[in-house]
């Protein structure tokens, strides 16, 4: 009888052991090795997607599964010790700070990169300047068709699109556009970004708000075009919208402050033992790692941006 309860107290153990084991993957990594889970408000995919292909080619030991999720999601899975490094456009509030003190963890916030809010619309559509009151006006519903902003146009009333109800796109529309008002309840969520890049590019009148990096032409090296698929519009802080006073999301008016609908990028990281997610974390925002960023055509935090001024004359 003494034996089996020796034998029992032992299986117990070795079962609580193993159980540590997978729970707790971040405890086996080291600054460049190991493998750990990163939660990214999807959003930031398809430049975070290139940064960890990177990373991974110059740490071989190293691999970083990327959770691509809502920015809510993302920033909870941190809060639960889920994951100990979250990317996404806010850094934590000082509620979450408190929250993850009382659970004696630490997290550090780091400016990663300035994005920006690109308002897209159909090829067909050729009214491609708005001022930030009209879009609030849009996307409040207090204008529902596109007359009652552009005069002489024939298409109707507005589409707008989002990718989903709890990404970050959505929190900066009601925060930094709409000043805290609610969003029409007319208002369409896809599932995606890219969702919402293929509604609009069928839709005549539709107008969908997405993240620049999604909308990077690939074949131009010079970040000086977007995708074909669909017409990028300028947006001016002023109020009434010119040619000469509206800007599109280029780097360069990203870095100079002309483009008025900009969010700050940041990485989010809690790793008391300085292990693989802070190796991770360290590259986002190293030389290498910034010129990622700088070459997507977003303006990176640590790198200087080299903006070249052409006269046409």
């Amino acid at each position: 009888m003494h034996k089996i309860k020796l034998l029992f107290i032992f299986f117990m153990i070795l079962l609580f052991s193993c159980q540590n084991k997978v729970k707790d993957k971040t405890s086996e990594t080291t600054y460049t090795s190991g493998e750990i889970t990163v939660a990214v408000d999807e959003n930031l995919r398809p430049i975070i997607q290139e940064e960890i292909d990177v990373f991974e080619a110059l740490t071989p030991k190293a691999r970083i599964i990327p959770n691509y999720t809502n920015e809510v999601n993302a920033i909870n899975l941190l809060l639960k010790d889920s994951v100990r490094v979250a990317i996404a456009t806010r850094p934590l509030s000082s509620k979450e700070v408190e929250f993850l003190k009382s659970k004696n963890f630490i997290a550090h916030s780091y400016k990663l990169a300035t994005d920006g809010i690109a308002l897209i619309v159909n090829n067909k559509n050729k009214d491609s300047i708005i001022t930030v009151d009209q879009v609030k006006k849009i996307f409040t519903g207090e204008k529902l068709s596109w007359n009652e902003v552009f005069p002489t146009s024939k298409l109707g009333k507005f589409q707008v699109v989002f990718d989903n109800q709890n990404s970050s796109t959505v929190r900066f529309a009601i925060d930094s556009i709409c000043k805290g008002l609610p969003l029409s309840k007319k208002l369409y969520a896809q599932n995606n970004n890219l969702e919402v890049i293929d509604f609009v590019s069928k839709t005549p009148n539709a107008i969908g708000i997405i993240g620049v990096n999604w909308l990077g032409n690939k074949k131009d090296t010079t970040n000086l075009s977007f995708k074909n698929e669909i017409r990028v519009m300028a947006v001016t802080s002023e109020p009434e919208a010119t040619v000469q006073n509206s800007y599109k999301p280029f780097q360069a008016y990203l870095f100079y402050g002309y483009y008025p609908l900009t969010r700050t990028v940041y990485v989010i990281v809690n790793d008391p033992i300085g292990s693989l997610p802070s190796g991770f974390t360290s590259f986002l925002t190293s030389f290498r790692g910034q010129l990622i960023i700088k070459k997507s055509g977003l303006v990176p935090a640590t790198q200087t941006v080299r903006v070249v001024h052409i006269n046409n004359n």
